[in-house]
């Protein structure tokens, strides 16, 4: 039986006069998507297993804009941005983790301009640094050594911020054979997804986006494919199933692989 998770809030750490080390940022999708939650948890699993002193601003954070700002309603963007920033410089936030490359993106990247200047880091980024620093230990033949994984690049994690090597040191890290899609890195493919897709029809066309980028996934052979993005997640596992591969290939979220590898 797993343990149960320790997730204070930051109101709760200010109460008894406690400053966490780092703010977990978890997002809309984070908090409300059923499929998203459970990267939550599992990044959560990987903090309290060894010994992060984080905290969440739960009922305090809200969207960070960046959906507005990517469909050209600055106005909404601005309103949702400064009341977050408020809440972060209250707390006297300085370092915020996150899962979702679209949170990342805005706080890193469109913040500093509103009065918001935090240390952002990707949960990408931060995994690598708790592998490299020894914190994460990784078991040896774990349940994905020698098993073929792709790595879908997230576009405001890769192309728009340029992180490329930390979250395939991470997949490095599980020993297990990382086979790359024809288009990765510099030349990625978006899923669909970015810039408020998610939330539209589909433009005209004889092909989806994501059924594209779930083709050359599945091309590579791999059994898994990792992704670092909700959005992400969720298409490529529709064009998975779309392909009827949902049976042999799955898609995980690299806190999942790592806490699946670790049996948390």
């Amino acid at each position: 039986m797993s343990k149960p998770l320790h997730i204070p809030t930051m109101a709760m750490m200010a109460s008894e006069g406690k400053e966490p080390d780092i703010l977990f940022w978890v997002g809309c999708a984070g908090s409300f998507d059923a499929r998203a939650q459970k990267v939550t948890v599992a990044f959560c699993k990987i903090l309290n297993e060894v010994g992060i002193n984080f905290a969440i601003l739960g009922n305090e954070e809200s969207c960070t804009g960046d959906p507005a700002r990517r469909a050209g309603n600055e106005f909404i963007f601005q309103m949702a941005a400064l009341q977050n920033i408020e809440t972060l410089n209250m707390y006297k936030v300085k370092k915020i983790v996150t899962a979702c490359p679209h949170c990342f993106n805005t706080l890193k990247n469109d913040y500093p301009a509103l009065g918001g200047n935090y240390e952002v880091t990707h949960h990408s980024q931060y995994l690598q640094e708790l592998i490299d620093s020894g914190k994460i230990k990784m078991k040896e033949g774990g349940a994905f050594a020698g098993k073929k994984i792709t790595y879908h690049d997230s576009c405001y994690v890769g192309r728009v911020n340029g992180v490329y090597e930390a979250p395939r040191k991470v997949l490095e890290a599980l020993d297990n054979d990382l086979v790359e899609m024809k288009r990765c890195k510099t030349n990625g493919l978006c899923c669909g997804a970015g810039g408020a897709q998610m939330f539209k029809e589909d433009e005209p066309g004889d092909k989806r986006i994501n059924m594209e980028r779930a083709e050359e996934a599945l091309d590579t052979g791999a059994s898994i494919i990792a992704a670092n993005c909700p959005f992400c997640i969720t298409m490529m596992q529709d064009g998975v199933k779309a392909k009827d591969k949902q049976e042999d290939v799955m898609v995980y979220d690299l806190a999942e692989l790592i806490v699946n590898n670790q049996g948390l």
